[in-house]
């Protein structure tokens, strides 16, 4: 039996899901992006970025016109649900929540070296440790103390993040040597493929907005708005930061810090520090959009009847999921301090190909005359509403994204697909031991 959706409040606006869309998105990796990506593609680099930004937008519109038809806590977990029933879904919900808490601990282990380079003695140890909970702490203290306080802190750590990007982009636009991009590069398809798999990774992120749902006010005309926008201001973002670098730094392929040491060339050591600064807030703020929408992975499960009801515990006061928060902590921090995280990251390929390709056939799915009458259609216990944002051309753009999405595939490594493989039969088995457990209650 699901649990009352009212228990959450409603405090989100359209962007506030931005501020958490553009938080995930922009992490602290485009900060060494352009290396990776100059390294493979050469004077190609802008191109490709405009290219995987135009395809994650056909995959991000397949996301707000499914999301515009609920209302509930989950997002693709919800999605799935209504449209393909129980066990898939549960597949979805359980590589979200997983892919979220890994992600937390590897996030959270880069701040504390981006720390640990000006603090060494909190570099190693107990000290390491003792920071790593101290961290953990405050943010799953912040989460469970109410969904309006987490959403300022996300927008503060968002707006803080972009700053010294755009100061970076304005600055530096004026000793970008334009030259450099029309050299002529040449590419191996291996080149093309790592730097096009290297960009759908960096732009991923923002099948997080609709997770939310549950806590927005008004979440079918939000969470399109918020996705669309995450894109598109990501997008400009990505694409200038990389224009300046590869413009302004020669042998950028070679450099371990490419927009710091960019930064270097036409603002000294303070433009450095400034970039420095720059990563160190947006590794913050991802910190704290792991835990938002990590937990509601987990209340999302509970709350449909995956999961025992414990861990979909409302706060009677903050009116916040505080048991899937602190779960998600706890198992975060446990991850973060072993180290264990990295096998576990592996599987995020496969978590994100899962999270793509379901959502965008669950749009397919829910297009059916039946889900599009006047009235709301109850599927599988979920409201679906007839959708408030359509996106035109029929089947043709979800389709693109299914492609689009499968194409991730193609580019994993063994390690990812057997750390994926593993993760998808696990949560198999903790379906079966749900289901059972269900059953006998």
């Amino acid at each position: 039996m699901p649990l009352p959706e009212e228990g959450l409040r409603r405090e989100l606006g359209r962007w506030d899901l931005t501020a958490v869309g553009v938080n995930q998105v922009i992490g602290g990796g485009i900060f060494a992006l352009a290396a990776g990506l100059a390294a493979n593609t050469g004077s190609w680099a802008p191109w490709m970025v405009a290219g995987v930004a135009l395809a994650s937008l056909l995959i991000a519109l397949s996301f707000a016109e499914v999301g515009s038809r609920f209302e509930g806590t989950g997002g693709s977990y919800l999605y799935t649900r209504a449209a393909f029933g129980r066990f898939p879904a549960f597949e979805v919900g359980w590589m979200m929540w997983f892919t979220r808490a890994a992600s937390w601990a590897s996030v959270i282990n880069v701040l504390v070296d981006a720390l640990g380079r000006y603090w060494p003695v909190m570099a190693s140890g107990t000290p390491r440790t003792l920071l790593l909970t101290a961290i953990i702490g405050v943010i799953a203290w912040i989460n469970v103390r109410g969904i309006k306080q987490s959403s300022v802190v996300v927008n503060v750590l968002t707006v803080a993040k972009l700053l010294p990007l755009l100061i970076f982009i304005l600055v530096g636009i004026a000793y970008v040597d334009w030259g450099s991009f029309t050299e002529p590069a040449t590419m191996t398809m291996q080149q093309l493929s790592t730097g096009a798999l290297i960009l759908v990774f960096a732009f991923g992120g923002y099948e997080v907005v609709p997770v939310l749902g549950g806590e927005t006010k008004d979440p079918r005309r939000a969470i399109p708005f918020a996705l669309i926008m995450t894109i598109v201001i990501v997008g400009a973002v990505t694409l200038l930061t990389q224009v300046v670098a590869f413009g302004t730094l020669p042998g950028i392929a070679d450099s371990r810090t490419p927009l710091a040491d960019s930064a270097a060339m036409f603002m000294g050591a303070a433009g450095a520090l400034l970039i420095t600064a720059g990563a160190v807030l947006s590794t913050s703020g991802n910190n704290m959009g792991q835990a938002l929408s990590g937990s509601r992975n987990l209340f999302a499960l509970a709350e449909q009847g995956d999961l025992p009801r414990w861990f979909g515990h409302v706060h009677p006061g903050f009116r916040t999921p505080s048991n899937a928060i602190l779960v998600t902590a706890g198992v975060s921090l446990v991850l973060a301090v072993t180290g264990s995280f990295v096998t576990m990251a592996a599987a995020s390929a496969i978590s994100r190909l899962l999270v793509y390709v379901m959502t965008c056939a669950a749009l397919l799915r829910l297009r059916a005359p039946r889900f599009n009458g006047p009235e709301p259609t109850v599927s599988r216990g979920i409201v679906v509403n007839r959708a408030a944002f359509i996106v035109p051309g029929g089947p043709i753009v979800p389709v693109l994204a299914i492609l689009i999405a499968v194409a991730i595939i193609l580019g994993a490594t063994q390690t990812q697909l057997i750390s994926g493989t593993g993760a998808l039969l696990a949560g198999a088995i903790l379906y079966l031991i749900a289901v059972r457990g269900g059953q006998r209650r």
